[in-house]
């Protein structure tokens, strides 16, 4: 093997290490939720992600928890788990050279994101269509509650929304909960993660599509949207049966048995989606019969008998541990304890799959874990590489890799213009 070759594989090894975006560019001009989490999951598959943040900094950088030693407290549990791998810069936005400067950044960026209301970045005159004058390779994401008129104008464009708005909107809630007068919110903020994952699989399609043809493009997500396509059921529900899904606890409208069931000490999640898991099951809570009685034998049949098979069930898991069900059924039949966060720390699942992983907490001696990366790649694998960054932690090398010197760099931090 030439020498060139151990180079070029050298080479090669350490872009894969990088993560598969390494070399892509981001102007993350996102907060709270929806946005970070976006710009995260290109962060952590090794694209440049730098946070531009106001004067006062990302809104979440002041929300806990925070640990007792740390006094100086730059950032909390929040802003660390979403915001890691990133490099921040701050930039007034109000002030014209402020945003000379952002366009300074996004002239040599490939991506844009924002989760501003519809009409700010026209406003400031930094809207697609002027960006793309000088940068037409661009792709510019945009994550709102309810939309970008370029997509279709929402009656409800101008109205802010978070996680419960668009749980609510998008059909979520009411589905969710012990009844129909009762609607539940979704514990975790999948009113933001889901549209943020959206986004990012609309931005990498853009991506893609750059790359054949030289052309960037606006990518539009409604949280309200996205919300509804991970409800995709009540809308072919309704149009089938012109009946309105309804709550129904931890019970499924189509499968039994299919939900959550108690046990001595919490709950399990079981869910035979055939009738061949059902067969198994029923052997296994010692009754073989109901797997033979056309009255429970198959799936039609048990979703119309839905109590008197949960009454079955749970007749074997109410009376043993979460541990004993597991002996019985894990493997077996497709099952799962329901897990408090403290359980999730003790399984090994988590420690082998590395999705619990240690960074360093500014202000603070110890190391705090938050959640690894979920998508794993066995050729270029994405990786926690560094915490979330102080604010403007990486002003000056962010301006100095734009083209700045240290002169220019100092006037506008003395000008107030960044951070």
């Amino acid at each position: 093997m030439s020498d060139s070759i151990r180079q070029d594989n050298g080479g090669a090894a350490a872009a894969d290490r990088a993560g598969s975006l390494a070399g892509l560019r981001v102007i993350d001009l996102t907060q709270m939720l929806a946005g970070p989490f976006c710009t995260q999951i290109l962060a952590d598959h090794g694209a440049d992600v730098i946070k531009v943040e106001t004067m006062a900094g990302d809104g979440t950088r002041v929300t806990g928890p925070f640990l007792s030693e740390d006094q100086a407290r730059d950032y909390g549990g929040y802003f660390q788990s979403i915001n890691r791998n990133k490099r921040s810069i701050v930039i007034d936005l109000k002030r014209e050279e402020g945003r000379d400067v952002l366009r300074r950044l996004i002239d040599g960026a490939d991506i844009v994101i924002e989760n501003f209301r519809a009409g700010v970045m026209e406003r400031l005159g930094l809207s697609y269509e002027t960006l793309r004058q000088t940068n037409p390779r661009l792709i510019y994401g945009a994550v709102r509650g309810f939309g970008d008129p370029r997509s279709g104008v929402s009656p409800y464009a101008d109205w802010p929304a978070y996680d419960v708005v668009s749980q609510a909107m998008g059909g979520m809630m009411g589905i969710t909960g012990p009844d129909a007068q009762t609607p539940t919110k979704v514990g975790p903020g999948v009113g933001d993660t889901v549209p943020a994952l959206m986004l990012c699989v609309g931005v990498l399609a853009a991506v893609h599509h750059m790359h054949r043809t030289g052309r960037g493009q606006f990518v539009d997500v409604a949280m309200t949207d996205a919300v509804l396509a991970l409800c995709e059921r009540i809308v072919y529900q309704y149009s089938y049966t012109g009946q309105a899904p309804q709550a129904q606890g931890n019970r499924h409208p189509l499968l039994c048995p299919f939900g959550l069931f108690r046990a001595r000490d919490g709950h399990v999640s079981i869910a035979c989606a055939t009738d061949a898991f059902w067969e198994a099951l029923a052997g296994f809570i010692g009754r073989p019969d109901m797997a033979r009685d056309p009255a429970f034998a198959t799936n039609a049949a048990r979703v119309q008998r839905q109590q008197q098979v949960i009454d079955a069930v749970e007749a074997f898991t109410s009376v043993r541990t979460k541990e004993e069900i597991a002996a019985v059924l894990g493997g077996r039949v497709p099952f799962g304890p329901v897990y408090t966060a403290a359980e999730i720390f003790q399984d090994e699942h988590y420690a082998r799959r590395q999705m619990l992983v240690e960074v360093e907490q500014p202000g603070a001696c110890a190391a705090v874990q938050i959640v690894g990366v979920p998508i794993k790649l066995s050729e270029s694998p994405g990786a926690v590489r560094r915490r979330a960054p102080l604010l403007g932690e990486h002003t000056g090398e962010v301006l100095r890799a734009a083209g700045y010197d240290e002169d220019g760099v100092a006037r506008l931090r003395a000008a107030g213009v960044v951070r």
